[in-house]
């Protein structure tokens, strides 16, 4: 339902309905309340949380049926009291016929786009399907995982607050009327990305840097992001740059060892032994970004894996190959690794890379 109304919220912003990811959330705590396999309940949903003003109605009841129906709506306001019929997997058709509006047809093509695009494999895409991925990843905000602090604030319910109930009673007289409680404060739990930049890794390399970018972004003083291949490389200051393309401009001019060999095992051993005991990697999520190749000793990798999952919170592998139907972890390096993953994950398409974000915050 999350990923679903995620792709209606870009859709209705392609279409020029200002779907802002707080009331993108208030359509998302409304659904919690309905049933989100009917029809109506979605649409009026979404249309009184997401829409701004009157303006924006005919927006939304086009972007509704082309989204959900492949419909294409037509001008009536009377398509309002009638909701377009939802379709979990109908295919997104432009249509035909007198009085279709004359925006839909792009409205409709735009949103079918979009969600093919989010399945395809980044290692097959096109010039021109690259460049509407990176729109796609622009939108994208990884949600991040959190953590109880020391620090208590005030709450309904939780452990007894010895200090706030004795001065409540106070003020009552000595009598203690309610008991005041308090929780710990979550507080962003830090990431930290390994991505492998190695001759294998090429075609999805960018893909997965535009991910720490969007990551970075959403959390740049909790997230760590370094390249791995024949050597280490801290990229976090080159990817808090706003803009993406910069950014990778200036993460590629940084790594020395873009689309060399792969020595996953002595990498790993170099960012332990600098960053990962120093504090980097203790109580984090470490995403391991690579399909696993490992030209040097496999062995060496695992006692590196063993490592890092006794200071990390949870250890992510992310592998592109591991979209692909069949696939199974055969080689030396996964073999090495995989006893140490907590989460073994797909990375080759942008719908893999949503559900990587889900997988993150629930770690």
């Amino acid at each position: 339902m999350v990923d679903t109304v995620l792709a209606f919220a870009r859709t209705l912003r392609h279409a020029g309905v200002p779907a802002s990811p707080d009331r993108v959330e208030a359509m998302l705590a409304a659904l919690a309340h309905l049933r989100v396999l009917d029809r109506g309940d979605v649409y009026w949903a979404g249309r009184l949380t997401l829409c701004g003003g009157p303006d924006d109605l005919d927006r939304y009841d086009a972007a509704f049926a082309a989204f959900f129906s492949g419909e294409r709506p037509r001008t009536s306001r009377a398509r309002t009291t009638t909701p377009p019929r939802l379709a979990a997997s109908a295919p997104l058709d432009a249509g035909s016929g007198e009085g279709d509006d004359a925006d839909a047809p792009d409205l409709a093509a735009r949103a079918s786009a979009d969600e093919v695009l989010r399945h395809r494999d980044v290692g097959t895409m096109s010039p021109a399907e690259r460049e509407h991925l990176r729109r796609l990843f622009a939108l994208l905000v990884p949600a991040a995982p959190m953590r109880p602090s020391r620090r208590r604030r005030p709450a309904t319910r939780g452990a007894v607050h010895p200090a706030r109930t004795v001065r409540s009673a106070l003020r009552d007289g000595g009598e203690v009327r309610r008991l005041r409680h308090r929780r710990a404060r979550p507080r962003p739990r830090r990431v930290v990305l390994l991505v492998d930049v190695s001759g294998s890794m090429t075609p999805y390399a960018d893909a997965m840097l535009r991910f720490a970018h969007a990551a970075v972004r959403a959390r740049p003083t909790s997230t760590e992001v370094f390249t791995i291949g024949t050597r280490l490389t801290r990229l976090t200051r080159e990817l808090r740059r706003r803009d993406a393309d910069r950014a990778l401009e200036a993460s590629g001019q940084a790594i020395p060892d873009w689309s060399g060999g792969t020595r996953l095992g002595e990498v790993l051993k170099a960012f332990l032994d600098r960053w990962g005991q120093r504090g980097t990697a203790r109580g984090a999520v470490v995403v391991v970004c690579s399909d696993g190749w490992e030209r040097g000793d496999a062995g060496l990798l695992g006692e590196q894996m063993v490592r890092l999952r006794r200071l990390a919170h949870a250890v992510v592998w992310v592998n592109p190959h591991k979209g692909r139907d069949g696939y199974e972890p055969l080689t030396g390096g996964m073999q090495a690794v995989l006893p140490s993953v907590d989460h073994f994950v797909a990375g080759h398409s942008m719908a893999a890379f949503e559900q990587l974000s889900g997988v993150i915050h629930r770690a």
